[in-house]
């Protein structure tokens, strides 16, 4: 069992600088057809200062810090017992080419199901820019299966 003693855990904050590049590879990876994700232009049009962030691409700074993969070597949940079990996002500014996001992360909430055949861990994060703007608010639900 997950000890329940992570709860309110706060993670590493992640620190995602965003890069014009990134988000055209981002972009072209999930199937976005819009302009407004790979062309400076168009996104401009669109009012953006620069491409605006896929939304579901904020998801990416906890992967790429590590604070991830900590997060399971904390709470002893091998990979192979892993399920994504959802992800939620409330946006409040977007996020461009050239601004960089601090991601706060903190263990919300852990129980069980099927009288612990399945454990739940629910995560919650705030994402910042260098000028301290909420960006957006994230909630993911981790599944460990037994």
């Amino acid at each position: 069992m997950i000890d329940k003693k992570w709860i309110g855990h706060e993670l590493p904050a992640s620190v995602l600088p965003i890069e014009r590049s990134r988000l055209q590879f981002f972009a072209k990876a999930i199937g976005e057809t819009d302009p407004v994700y790979t062309d400076v232009a168009a996104a401009r049009d669109a009012g953006y200062p620069d491409l605006p962030a896929p939304p579901t691409f904020l998801f990416a700074a906890e992967l790429d810090s590590g604070a991830s993969e900590q997060l399971l070597a904390d709470l002893q949940i091998p990979i192979a017992k892993l399920l994504h079990g959802e992800q939620g996002f409330s946006f409040h500014v977007a996020a461009c080419a050239g601004d960089t996001v601090t991601v706060r992360s903190t263990i919300s909430d852990i129980y069980d199901k099927k009288n612990g055949a399945l454990e739940f861990v629910v995560k919650t994060a705030r994402a910042t820019n260098q000028h301290g703007e909420l960006v957006a608010e994230l909630r993911t639900v981790i599944v460990c299966r037994h």
